[in-house]
């Protein structure tokens, strides 16, 4: 059951979620809610049949009405299909008479000729159908790159898993389990509201733990976390010198947060720049004890184990190994 519950925490499913819901509820709209209405369209995004059909009626009219600028109108209105469409009823006039059909298309070429004009470029309704199977096979391609994606961090966080083999997340798991929590009742101190532990170890690149401050009555008070804030160096695995602890407060319009620093990471003004704007910058000692407050809550954290990492990077860069106790006390 941890394993399951530490599986939904790691899991990107707000940034998931957001992006099906905005494809779903896109897709919906512009198919469903909204679909595109086309307006005073022209009979060139007919199919073939009907635009032969529409010049029948444009030549029938100028048989009644021999408006040649309205017969040019009408032809034009057919776009590139115009042509195809008149060999067809020359071919095939039907109850047509063929004379009237002949001397449509003598006017149609005599003043196309002598304007110097030609077919105007209209898109073909092959080709408007062709667009939004494209668009379709488009959103399919975005969905199924996103449940790949999902798939493949799935597989990269516990592939091994059905192997036998510990994965550093198991790892931490277990040292947090078995880390001693600090009975606060023997300070003289009231029992918090919420009590974890909480352990990073190198390896494990996605290291992002959050939890929710909930009363006995079950009302929501807020959340706390720590997690990656600035690493050191380049390969895999990711070498973290400094991690982030945060306090939200339902009642508090502004976060509280901390910087925790590796030795060399406090030293280096450098990464203290970059990490100022964060919040407060504190460097870590092991038994150290950080306090963040906001207007209704305090979080007490306690570094109750620190082990640096040993390699090419300078000393006390990067952590090894680090467990937080976070504890939670309305103010």
């Amino acid at each position: 059951m941890q394993f399951v519950v530490a599986l939904v925490k790691k899991l990107p499913f707000v940034h998931i979620g957001l992006f099906l819901g905005g494809l779903i509820l896109g897709l919906l709209w512009a198919w469903v809610i909204d679909p595109v209405d086309f307006v005073d369209a022209t009979p060139a995004y007919l199919r073939a049949d009907l635009q032969e059909d529409y010049l029948r009626m444009a030549i029938d009219s100028y048989r009644v009405f021999p408006s040649p600028d309205l017969a040019l109108q009408r032809w034009q209105n057919l776009g590139v299909g115009a042509q195809q469409a008149y060999l067809n009823i020359q071919a095939n006039p039907g109850n047509q008479d063929p004379a009237v059909v002949k001397n449509f298309g003598d006017l149609i070429t005599s003043i196309l000729a002598t304007t110097g004009g030609g077919q105007p470029t209209q898109q073909p309704s092959g080709q408007a159908s062709l667009m939004n199977t494209a668009l379709i096979a488009i959103g399919i391609i975005l969905v199924l790159g996103v449940l790949a994606a999902a798939g493949m961090y799935l597989f990269r966080l516990f592939g091994r898993r059905g192997s036998g083999e510990v994965t550093t997340m198991m790892q931490a798991q277990e040292i947090s389990r078995s880390a001693a929590k600090t009975d606060f009742s023997e300070l003289g101190l009231a029992p918090p509201i919420t009590q974890t532990m909480t352990t990073y170890l190198l390896g494990d690149d996605l290291y992002d733990e959050s939890f929710s401050i909930d009363t006995g009555a079950g009302e929501f008070m807020g959340e706390y976390g720590v997690g990656v804030s600035e690493i050191i160096g380049v390969g895999d695995p990711k070498k973290v010198t400094a991690l982030e602890i945060w306090l939200f407060d339902k009642n508090d319009i502004k976060t509280a947060t901390k910087v925790l620093m590796s030795q060399h990471a406090f030293s280096d003004i450098g990464i203290r720049s970059r990490l100022e704007p964060k919040g407060e910058l504190v460097q870590v000692e092991p038994q150290a004890q950080i306090l963040l407050e906001t207007a209704t809550l305090q979080l007490l954290a306690t570094v109750v184990d620190l082990e640096y990492g040993k390699g090419p990077l300078p000393d006390n860069s990067y952590f090894e190994r680090i467990t937080l106790e976070l504890a939670i006390w309305p103010k």
